[in-house]
């Protein structure tokens, strides 16, 4: 009975999928956890349970979010649910202040078009990523997401050097002459995608599979799909974003990298004294 459950809602599904102006709205729930022995640098590897438990607390709003991924049959865009956002406090709000507000993330996989609109420390950017076909390496492994079956697929991912969760920031020397080591760290991403909404998309940067992905496991990220409405009855436009300045995504990371050290420079400098009165 379950499995013609299972046949009967594919074919309805892929009917649905059929129709010229299709589009669908999927909703997901993002979850990054903190490795404590690298956060902070040195002395991060000994904090209390107590004091772990308070720093989670006050970057909750930062860890966890609500994304919402608009799609056609070639097109997309990804954002968080802005009236999930919940008011920052404390330390996490002047970070994400600096860092700026939310991301729309655009992906065309017919035209090979990806482009991010964003802002940082107060000046927007329209980044552009060079579209590759990612190097997925297909599985058998099958498992229910809702109502949809859904198959496994694995490959190798390099860490973003932007990305603090997934980037390693030891403070000792041994950490850092590690980090030399190896030139670019690397991800395994376990996606898990359904054939029954053949689109080849997902959410954030992810896609390049036979059907949408509906969960992403990448480092100490879990991305997972909670909700799906195929031909919503208000439709998204999914068009490109076009404000901010152009640069590419190399350049883009170089001038978060760059303003990021100030910043992490300039506090040091306070906590050494450096903001003592002029003699």
């Amino acid at each position: 009975m379950k499995s013609l459950f299972t046949i009967l809602f594919a074919l309805v599904t892929i009917t649905t999928f059929a129709q010229k102006d299709f589009q669908g709205k999927a909703i997901y729930m993002s979850k990054s956890t903190i490795d404590f022995d690298s956060f902070g640098g040195r002395g991060g590897g000994q904090m209390s349970e107590a004091r772990k438990k308070e720093i989670a607390d006050r970057m909750k709003t930062m860890l966890e979010k609500t994304f919402i991924l608009s799609f056609d049959k070639t097109a997309s865009l990804y954002k968080e649910d802005e009236r999930l956002a919940a008011p920052t406090a404390g330390e996490s709000s002047r970070f994400m202040g600096m860092m700026g507000g939310n991301s729309i993330k655009y992906k065309n996989t017919k035209d090979l078009i990806a482009l991010e609109e964003t802002e940082f420390f107060g000046k927007k950017f329209l980044v552009s990523d060079a579209m590759e076909t990612p190097n997925w390496e297909l599985g058998s492994e099958t498992k229910q997401i809702g109502n949809y079956v859904c198959f496994k697929a694995t490959m190798m991912q390099d860490v973003n050097p932007t990305d603090f969760i997934n980037m390693r920031r030891g403070g000792r020397e041994d950490d850092k002459k590690e980090q030399e080591k190896v030139e670019t760290p690397q991800i395994e991403v376990v996606a898990w995608y359904t054939p029954q909404i053949p689109v080849n998309n997902g959410p954030g940067e992810y896609w390049g599979l036979p059907g949408l992905i509906l969960e992403v496991n990448a480092g100490r990220t879990t991305i997972l799909c909670t909700e799906i409405v195929l031909n919503p009855s208000e439709k998204q436009v999914i068009d490109a974003p076009t404000k901010g300045k152009e640069i590419t995504r190399e350049k883009y990371n170089e001038t978060v990298k760059i303003k990021t050290e100030e910043m992490r420079q300039n506090f040091q400098g306070r906590g050494n004294g450096g903001g003592g009165r002029r003699q």
